[in-house]
């Protein structure tokens, strides 16, 4: 049986009578039993979901009907995102029992094309995170290197792709959630712009940033997530009504002449001399590929982590103000209903959480610099068709490594941060590893609701030999 499974493989296994959706799904239960122990990237399994689906699957396959897009394919959903009648924590003790009664749009719309949940993957709590080391059940291990971080928050997301333990997953960006971790794990990983995917049923952590996006082994199948849950959503204001385009179809489209800024502000001090090296082999191949680099300032990026970090905490504040011990999570009594909040807090939340609820007090600033950094985008976008950035400033870190010093470990988000706050899409596609051992990913930024454009340059560069350069 092969262990690289596609989107397009399993449907055309499952036409062709090779397997069934059934024994797939059961192979890759195998696998997640021999292997999550060691790096504790799923939380929850929902095996009597996957079950019912692949039923579902096979009777199509029997009856001869045709198959939707993502027919038996195996996939995870990060454990912030709503799934009915399975445990949804988001790597919380507050909310350690919780089981939602409703979907996700993005889940709803996933299993609507086919798609077979086969659980609920780690994550820092409520998504605050870089490393997955938050999560108050204990941290991921980076699958290419295990005494390194997978990144974070979506670390569990991107680890299980990247293990083989599923062949796609959803994860959330918040400042850079999916990219980061994709880097780290060597995958490709998508955040669309703000608005393209519905939050509905998403757990906020910011609500003007929080973005709901996919992880796969190649670009074509993270085209191919995002086609399938983008699009607008009644439940979800925020959701644009800006047509989806098929995603897979602008795959092939020439990339030859397109302008892709490199902005100085990216290149500075800080960089890993190993970071910067496979990033600027990975431009040259988009040169050969006949693209033309464009050298741009962006001359807001040095406020970006602290502009995020305010406004990120002030809505984390508001946010996690429903998690009292009243209405539902942990409860922790006491004799007067002041006492029972703050013993509730004091024991439900971890002490990442509980930092960034008290730094969001500058939040009107914070909103005037992301103004600013947004201009600098439009700004941009009138000179280049895109951006190329590292996706990291250095590769995955040891476990352990930052957990002291919250500063350098915010840092590590220093790229990724600024696109958030812009609203626009973005990918990290795999640009080489540093000692053929540590994933190094290339960032491509758009202007908005531009996905096409980034999907097209990100696989352009993979066919191109880009993630071995």
């Amino acid at each position: 049986m092969p262990t690289n499974w596609t989107i397009d493989g399993v449907k055309e296994a499952l036409a062709a009578k090779k397997i069934s959706a059934r024994e797939l799904t059961a192979d890759f239960y195998k696998r997640i039993e021999s292997r999550n122990r060691e790096l504790n990237a799923y939380l929850t399994l929902s095996p009597e979901r996957a079950r019912r689906q692949t039923d579902r699957i096979d009777a199509l396959v029997a009856e001869g009907k045709p198959l939707p897009l993502l027919a038996g394919v195996p996939v995870a959903v990060k454990d912030v995102i709503s799934t009915r009648g399975i445990k949804t924590t988001c790597g919380s003790k507050i909310l350690e029992n919780y089981v939602p009664p409703y979907d996700a749009t993005a889940v709803e719309r996933l299993e609507a094309a086919g798609a077979v949940i086969l659980g609920k993957t780690n994550c820092d709590e409520f998504a605050m995170g870089s490393s997955n080391e938050n999560s108050a059940y204990g941290p991921v291990k980076n699958p290419l290197a295990e005494d390194r971080v997978p990144g974070g928050s979506s670390g569990g997301s991107a680890a299980v792709v990247a293990a083989g333990l599923a062949v796609a997953s959803l994860g959330t960006d918040t400042g850079g959630s999916i990219r980061q971790p994709g880097s780290f794990c060597g995958i490709p990983a998508m955040m669309g712009s703000y608005g393209r995917v519905s939050r509905y049923g998403l757990i906020a952590f910011a609500s003007s940033l929080d973005r709901i996006g996919p992880f796969a082994s190649n670009v074509r199948d993270v085209a191919a997530i995002l086609r399938v849950i983008a699009g607008r959503d009644p439940h979800d204001s925020t959701s644009t009504t800006v047509p989806v385009p098929d995603y897979r179809a602008e795959l092939g489209k020439a990339v030859k002449g397109l302008r892709l800024g490199i902005p100085k502000e990216y290149f500075a001090e800080g960089m890993d001399a190993g970071e910067r090296k496979k990033i600027e082999a990975g431009m040259e191949v988009f040169e050969k590929l006949g693209c033309q680099l464009v050298d741009i300032r962006m001359p807001h990026t040095d406020y970006a982590i602290a502009a995020y970090y305010i406004i990120a905490t002030a809505e984390a504040s508001s946010n996690l103000a429903r998690y009292d011990g009243v209405r539902y999570g942990l409860r922790v009594d006491d004799e007067s209903l002041l006492a029972m909040y703050r013993r509730t807090r004091g024991a439900g939340f971890g002490a990442e959480v509980k930092r960034r609820i008290v730094l969001g007090a500058y939040y009107l600033k914070g909103q005037k610099v992301r103004s600013l950094i947004a201009q600098d985008f439009r700004d941009a976008f009138k000179k280049v068709d895109a951006i190329l950035t590292p996706t990291s400033p250095v590769p995955p870190f040891k476990l352990g490594e930052r957990t002291d010093d919250p500063l350098q470990m915010y840092l590590a988000d220093i790229y990724t941060v600024t696109g958030s706050l812009a609203g626009v899409p973005g990918i990290s596609v795999p640009c080489g590893k540093i000692d053929e051992k540590l994933p190094v990913g290339m960032q491509i930024l758009a202007g908005a609701f531009l996905e096409a454009r980034v999907l097209a340059l990100a696989h352009a560069f993979e066919q191109a030999g880009g993630a071995a350069v």
